[in-house]
């Protein structure tokens, strides 16, 4: 069996020993970038499975980086950033990041993290959403969206939250189930996370909020993908 591959991305030495010891004994095939360029090179060559990115980097900062290489990557993000840049946490998670860890951080936390991401479920039957809104056609199979007739590029965690929704239209799924399904029951992190990534795949939808066409959020619950007629 092929070892997951990790490529850890920071400008500090000692955090990459320490990250890379980790990763590889438990198993993981560790790369190392120090700066934003290498990084998108390295993720462009190597085609990690997981990228732990930190924000600040000389050259392109771990924002840019992360936001070019969901140009042509789907491999998981996970971004390392400063106590208390919370600005840092939401954009990185804008731009198409999988989850955060603030540093300080603990390296089995880290550990920890990264197993959560490579568990996460992903969408394996081919269906359409025969019951969802107009316009709206999902192959899980081919993990293809259109809108329209028109494909719609997502990352691989925004097709998953739309797979969940799409299971059964009309049924409001909560944010702790979204967590759970998309991300993993051992996975921790707030109901931020989630929304986050709901408005990402909203804009990529090109639904609005406010006059929703596909996706319906039921306000202290959830959300809904809206059925036929």
């Amino acid at each position: 069996m092929q070892q997951p591959r990790i490529l850890v991305v920071d400008d500090e030495a000692p955090i990459l020993d320490l990250v890379r010891g980790y990763l590889e004994r438990e198993g993981f095939a560790v790369a190392t970038a120090m700066d934003g360029l290498a990084a998108v090179d390295a993720v462009r060559a190597s085609a990690p499975d997981v990228v732990i990115l930190d924000v600040m980097l000389p050259g392109l900062d771990g924002i840019e980086v992360c936001r070019r290489i969901r140009t042509f990557s789907d491999a998981y993000v996970l971004m390392l950033t400063a106590r208390g840049e919370e600005i840092d946490r939401i954009v990185g998670l804008t731009v198409g990041a999988d989850d955060y860890l603030v540093k300080p951080f603990s390296p089995r936390e880290l550990v920890a993290r990264v197993r959560a991401l490579l568990r996460r479920p992903r969408g394996s039957a081919a269906v359409s959403v025969a019951e969802g809104p107009p316009g709206l056609m999902l192959d899980t199979g081919r993990r293809v969206v259109r809108v329209d007739g028109g494909v719609v590029e997502l990352t691989a965690l925004e097709f998953d939250l739309l797979a969940v929704l799409a299971r059964d239209p009309g049924i409001v799924v909560g944010r702790q189930v979204l967590l759970d399904r998309v991300w993993g029951a051992d996975f921790v992190a707030d109901d931020h996370l989630v929304d986050v990534h709901i408005g990402n795949l909203r804009r990529k939808l090109g639904d609005d909020p406010g006059r929703p066409r596909f996706i319906e959020t039921v306000r202290g619950v959830g959300y809904r993908l809206r059925e036929a007629g």
